[in-house]
């Protein structure tokens, strides 16, 4: 589907087609498949919106949980709500326990917010190295005496 819009629309549709032909989606035939008229759909975006794509099935991640570690313990406090929803996931059996259920979600949701986590992340690095860079500059001011200085709180 060659999408030939400027702006935010069109950029939307070309990034949107990549990625997802990447996957080997074919959003084309997939929305058609659904009935959807890609016209109609393209002219109702407008800026401000999110596309997330989750997995139809959480198999896959399930099962590369479960082939790498889970060494780090995280405390957590839910309400009432969403620890029925953890239950029902292993009433199900598709996780052993809560804590299980927890992890999994917590795992798709950072894959969901990748692309902002990243940008967190890139801004944090920037931070980090802002700070290496000053306590370089403050070496070469202070001297020494600046270093051990800052170690004492």
């Amino acid at each position: 589907m060659e999408r030939t819009g400027t702006g935010a629309k069109g950029n939307f549709w070309r990034v949107l087609e990549d990625r997802l032909e990447s996957m080997g989606v074919d959003l084309e035939g997939r929305l058609e498949s659904l009935g959807v008229n890609l016209k109609e759909l393209e002219d109702s975006l407008t800026e401000g919106f999110k596309v997330v794509c989750v997995t139809p099935d959480l198999g896959d991640s399930v099962r590369e949980m479960g082939e790498s570690p889970r060494e780090h313990t995280v405390m957590v406090r839910v309400d009432e709500d969403t620890r029925r929803k953890l239950d029902a996931w292993v009433e199900t059996g598709a996780v052993k326990s809560r804590s299980e259920a927890a992890a999994l979600f917590i795992r798709e949701g950072l894959h969901v917010r990748a692309d902002e986590l990243g940008e967190l992340e890139d801004a944090i690095s920037r931070v980090e190295e802002a700070r290496r860079r000053l306590r370089e500059k403050a070496k070469t001011v202070f001297g020494d005496h600046g270093e051990e200085d800052s170690t004492a709180k």
